[in-house]
């Protein structure tokens, strides 16, 4: 919105450089500017460019330091984590109804970005367009799960995930990275149903392209449930420790979009997440009842029947 809606604006991104190749297909971004890790190179390259301001939505010591440097006017983006903090440890929620999306826009408002709730997009370059195997194109349509997730407390457990494909007449295709092959294996394995694993074997830009042809998506607070968001796909939202309240629930989601989640006294436990339940028990994910996601699926199927 701000590359349309401010003549003459020219963007420049900066993110780290394995994550560089995600903007760069980016209509709206002029030019993507990755840190391998030499911070002097960095800064010399930032400086060479004269820009006017700085948006920060990272918000972190590095950004501040990037601003110290260039010196330049800047917006930054509030992280809101003191009302976190305290969501986590009182379990008092004082953050506003807001999603991340309008809080980002509000941290633009000097240069009277107006909202065109359009929702999110993600650009995938032709080279990462997926071509559906035969065996999958044999279908008339297939729903995703995605079964990764940077922290194990964030994840659909392997037993839940393997419930709901039993249960289900939908085919599915699995989706994560290399670290969730032993997983994505275990779980084909075990069900009795029409499963598809491409878990590790294609690249995030891949694996968005796969669900731009899904019919719908089963995921947990991950990067491919906002990838969902921005091709318009019947979300399931399975969510363990996180809460939709930090603001990071999908953005103006499909009508048939729906989050699943237990309200449970040790619930949020933290603002990301941990490599393990800390009560031992996992009761935000076992606890949610797959019964209810799987009636969802068979919603959405009778709608997309209609």
């Amino acid at each position: 919105m701000l590359k349309q809606q401010v003549e003459g604006a020219e963007i420049h991104y900066l993110t780290k450089e394995k994550f560089a190749f995600i903007p760069e297909n980016n209509p709206y971004i002029d030019k993507t500017i990755s840190f391998d890790g030499d911070w002097k190179k960095m800064i010399s390259a930032l400086k060479s460019e004269s820009y006017d301001h700085i948006i920060d939505l990272h918000n972190n010591l590095r950004t501040r330091s990037i601003k110290k440097r260039l010196a330049l006017p800047y917006f930054t983006f509030d992280k809101l984590n003191i009302k976190k903090w305290i969501y986590v440890n009182f379990k008092k929620n004082l953050l506003p109804n807001k999603s991340i999306v309008d809080r980002y826009l509000e941290s633009v408002s000097v240069f009277d970005i107006k909202n065109d709730h359009k929702g999110l997009d993600y650009f995938i370059p032709k080279k990462d367009k997926y071509a559906l195997s035969e065996e999958i194109k044999a279908y008339p349509f297939f729903d995703v799960i995605v079964i990764g997730g940077t922290y194990f407390t964030k994840q659909i457990p392997e037993n839940k995930i393997i419930e709901l494909i039993d249960k289900s007449d939908s085919p599915f295709v699995l989706l994560g990275g290399k670290e969730d092959i032993s997983k994505a294996k275990a779980i084909q394995k075990q069900c009795n149903k029409v499963l598809f694993n491409l878990v590790g074997e294609i690249n995030l830009n891949q694996s968005a392209s796969v669900i731009e042809q899904a019919r719908a998506v089963v995921t947990s607070d991950t990067g491919l449930m906002h990838i969902a968001a921005a091709f318009n796909k019947p979300i399931l939202s399975l969510w363990g420790n996180t809460v939709p309240e930090f603001g990071m629930y999908p953005y103006l989601p499909h009508s048939d979009s729906k989050i699943f989640e237990i309200k449970l006294s040790c619930r949020p436990c933290s603002k990301i997440g941990f490599d393990k339940c800390k009560k031992e028990h996992f009761n935000c994910m076992q606890k949610i009842n797959i019964d209810d996601v799987n009636n969802h699926l068979k919603k959405i199927a009778i709608e997309s029947n209609k």
